[in-house]
């Protein structure tokens, strides 16, 4: 996955419905830049340099992948999206929505375009106030004095009232609270682990993820496949086993649920496909010995993607050791998979078509799968 950045972000309205504006806008930020962890208070302050109608001002916290021109170029079109209408004078005027970039971690950019820290933020108590609520500690990169010191020394001498009204998080629409286990599964190359990965770090979830990588008898397996079958499910099997059972019974009191980017049926679904006849009756017993004690997930999600797809995908992450995979074995793997879903009575399972989506670069496609997963 790509790195995140935290960024601090301002904003304001003084036209219409002002609470509505403010709330508004977080809905598009999240929709379109990134993940919002943490919301301020909203505050009523007096319109600053300028005659004008009161301001409603708030900060939040939101995590992106995005560089910041790319942030400020989308709160820019969010400004738009939301009825902001470019200046007609040259000082300060009422607005619809305003969007700034305060911080953008301890980053100091000085272009043409954008400067951060917001320049003069700290002689600006509409921003410092709201956003001592959620970074008192945090310190400015070229002042070298946390926000809560910032505030103190200012000599805005502007009043401001809290509103009693909070801002929603747009996250809060996800609900994961109903599910302590879910396993997210898929066929090679559909995205299973990184998907697993993103709900991990934005819902705050235990991780428990293949350790497919420390396998020695992988790479030897897809240059002698018939030679290297069994040891291969075998091994993979053991781990999977060891894997399931200690993490999914030691709860972490820090984290809302677990989230899995495989369930431990897969080595019955890949050994009847790389297994002898007899290899595989003997497998199968031992498979159901072992599985008859695990926990099985809340929530069953399996991610169908097309073999072209597939393929595509496979390229792309480079891994020396599967590029010579067939489409044929890819279509054994996804009709194995969709038998056995079919075949379950017990489980909670949601077959997700993501063929047509790219989860992992588009944010879009990303809210839409979590949508199908929480059928919102």
């Amino acid at each position: 996955m790509m790195k995140l950045t935290r960024y601090h972000i301002a904003l304001g309205s003084n036209k219409g419905d002002k609470f509505k504006n403010l709330q508004h806008a977080l809905d598009v930020v999240y929709e379109r830049i990134g993940n919002i962890t943490l919301i301020s208070k909203v505050y009523k302050s007096p319109a600053f340099g300028f005659e004008s109608d009161d301001f409603f001002n708030a900060c939040f916290v939101v995590e992106s992948e995005l560089v910041p021109e790319d942030v400020l170029k989308k709160l820019q079109e969010i400004e738009i999206y939301l009825g902001r209408t470019p200046k007609t004078t040259l000082g300060y005027e009422a607005r619809v929505i305003d969007l700034d970039i305060i911080f953008a971690e301890d980053q100091i950019i000085n272009s043409n375009t954008l400067q951060v820290p917001h320049p003069e933020m700290e002689k600006r108590k509409f921003v410092l106030q709201p956003l001592n609520d959620i970074a008192p500690k945090t310190k400015h990169p070229k002042l070298d004095e946390e926000v809560g010191i910032l505030l103190a020394n200012c000599n805005d001498l502007s009043v401001l009232e809290p509103i009693n009204i909070w801002l929603k998080n747009p996250s809060k629409a996800f609900n994961f609270s109903r599910y302590n286990y879910i396993a997210i599964e898929g066929n090679i190359g559909s995205g299973k682990t990184s998907l697993t990965n993103k709900i991990g770090r934005d819902f705050n979830a235990k991780l428990i993820l293949e350790r497919f990588s420390d396998n020695p008898f992988l790479p030897k397996f897809y240059k002698d496949s018939s030679r290297y079958a069994f040891t291969l499910e075998m091994s993979f099997l053991a781990d999977r086993y060891q894997q399931i059972s200690e993490d999914v019974l030691q709860l972490d009191l820090f984290k809302d649920f677990m989230v899995s980017d495989y369930d431990v049926f897969k080595s019955l679904i890949f050994s009847k496909i790389t297994l002898q006849e007899d290899e595989f009756k003997l497998y199968r017993t031992l498979f159901y010995l072992m599985y008859k004690d695990l926990r099985k997930p809340d929530l069953y999600v399996y991610l169908y993607q097309n073999t072209q797809r597939l393929q595509e995908n496979i390229k792309k992450r480079g891994r020396d050791y599967e590029q010579n995979i067939d489409n044929e074995y890819l279509e054994k793997i996804n009709t194995g998979y969709l038998d056995f879903l079919k075949s379950q009575t017990d489980f909670n399972i949601k077959i997700i078509d993501v063929s047509e989506k790219d989860f992992i670069e588009n944010r879009a496609d990303y809210l839409w799968v979590l949508r199908q997963i929480c059928d919102v």
